[in-house]
C-alpha cells in the first residue's frame, strides 16, 4: 500500500473514461444479442449437462478486452511514481538516563511496581527522540554504565526492558550514578547535552556527593533534570529480604530528599519534578520532552519516473491476446 501513495497522475481527468465501461459492455451485449439468433427447439432435454471448455471459457475474452481498456485509460492518465529523497540535518542533544535500582524501587505504589512503570515511560521517551543520542546509566549502593550514548536506540531499549533491582549492591548512591554520567558525557562535542535523575530516595551510599556531582556537571555545561518517584506518605515497599532472595513488603515511608533534587536541577539550569503516580510520570517525560526539542532540517528531493509505458504494453498484449483467442480456439461459426 506505501507505493501506491508515491503514485500520482498527469492528467488524472483522464480517469472518468472508465466511466464508459459499462456502457461499452452494454453495446456488445445488444450487439452479441443481435449476432447470435436463437434457434428455437420444442425441448432441451436431449442437450441437457452437454458442455465444453471452450464454452466455459468463452467469457474469459470479455475479461481481457475489459481489462486492457481498463489499462489503456490509466496508461493515458499517465501515471508517475515519485522517488522522494530527504536529507536530514539534524543538531541532536545528548541524553543520559540515570536510574535508581534500589530495592525501593520494587514499592508497590505504581503498578505493578516504580520500577516497571519507570521502564515502560522511559521506552516510549527513547520512542519519541528519533535524532539524539541515549545513554542509560543505572545505580543502587554503586553504579556503572549500562549503555554508552549511542544513536542505536534498539539497544537502549533493550537494556531498559531488562533492567532488575538487584543487579547492585543496595543503596542509593544519587552521586555515583551522576558523576559516572557526567564521566560519560564530559567529551561530547554536542551542543546541548542533559541528564534525567530518577530516584526514589535519600542519598546513602557512594563516595561522591550529589553536589559534587552536580558542580561537575555544571563545568561541563551538562543540565540535569531530577525526578523524585514515589507516593506521599507510606507506600508498600522491600523492609528486608529472605534467604531465597524473596523481598518481605510492609508499609514505610516514603523519603525523597526533594531539596537536594531541587538544587542539583537549579544549579545546572534544569528542573526537579515529583512523580507520584504513573500518570504524573509520564507527564513529567512529555514536558522533558517538549523543553530539550531537537532542531531538524529536513531537505525533500523528489524525483519522478514515467510508469505509463509499463501499463500500455500490458493493455496491448490483453488485446492482441484476446484477438487471437477470438479468432483460434475461440473461433464461433456464423
Amino acid at each position: 500500500m506505501n507505493i501506491l501513495k508515491n503514485i500520482h497522475f498527469v492528467n488524472p481527468e483522464l480517469l472518468a473514461l472508465l466511466l464508459l465501461l459499462p456502457l461499452v459492455a452494454f453495446f456488445f451485449w445488444q450487439r452479441r444479442q443481435k449476432y447470435y439468433a436463437a434457434m428455437r427447439l420444442p425441448t432441451l432435454q436431449a442437450l441437457e449437462g452437454v458442455t465444453s471448455w471452450r464454452s466455459r471459457w468463452r467469457a474469459s475474452l470479455y475479461v481481457l478486452r475489459a481489462l486492457g481498456f481498463v489499462l489503456l485509460v490509466v496508461a493515458l492518465a499517465r501515471p508517475q511514481l515519485t522517488l522522494r529523497e530527504e536529507r536530514i540535518n539534524a543538531d541532536s542533544i545528548d541524553i543520559m538516563m540515570v536510574i535508581d535500582l534500589s530495592s525501593s524501587m520494587l514499592a508497590q505504589d505504581f503498578t505493578p511496581d516504580r520500577l516497571e512503570a519507570s521502564k515502560k515511560l522511559a521506552i516510549e521517551f527513547v520512542n519519541k527522540r528519533t535524532y539524539d543520542r541515549i545513554g542509560l546509566t543505572v545505580f543502587a549502593g554503586e553504579a556503572f554504565t549500562q549503555c554508552p550514548l549511542t544513536t542505536d536506540h534498539r539497544v537502549v531499549k533493550e537494556f531498559l526492558a531488562n533492567l532488575q533491582c538487584g543487579m547492585l549492591e543496595d543503596g542509593t548512591a544519587i552521586g555515583m550514578g551522576l558523576a559516572t554520567a557526567v564521566n560519560r558525557m564530559k567529551d561530547s562535542d554536542s551542543k546541548s547535552k542533559v541528564i534525567i535523575l530518577l530516584t526514589d530516595g535519600v542519598n546513602n551510599a557512594g563516595y561522591v556527593k550529589p553536589i559534587t556531582a552536580a558542580e561537575i556537571a555544571r563545568e561541563f555545561n551538562i543540565k540535569i533534570y531530577t525526578i523524585g518517584v514515589g507516593t506521599k506518605g507510606d507506600a508498600l515497599t522491600p523492609v528486608s529480604r529472605r534467604s531465597d532472595g524473596r523481598y518481605i513488603f510492609g508499609l514505610a515511608r516514603v523519603e525523597i530528599d526533594e531539596p537536594l533534587m531541587q538544587q542539583i536541577s537549579e544549579m545546572t539550569g534544569g528542573r526537579y519534578y515529583r512523580a507520584t503516580t504513573a500518570e504524573s510520570l509520564e507527564e513529567i517525560y512529555n514536558q522533558i520532552d517538549q523543553l530539550e526539542k531537537t532542531r531538524v532540517e529536513v531537505t525533500s528531493i523528489k524525483r519522478y519516473s514515467e510508469e505509463f509505458y509499463r501499463l500500455a504494453g500490458l493493455a496491448l498484449l490483453l488485446l492482441i491476446l484476446e484477438f487471437v483467442l477470438r479468432y483460434t480456439l475461440f473461433r464461433s461459426i456464423p
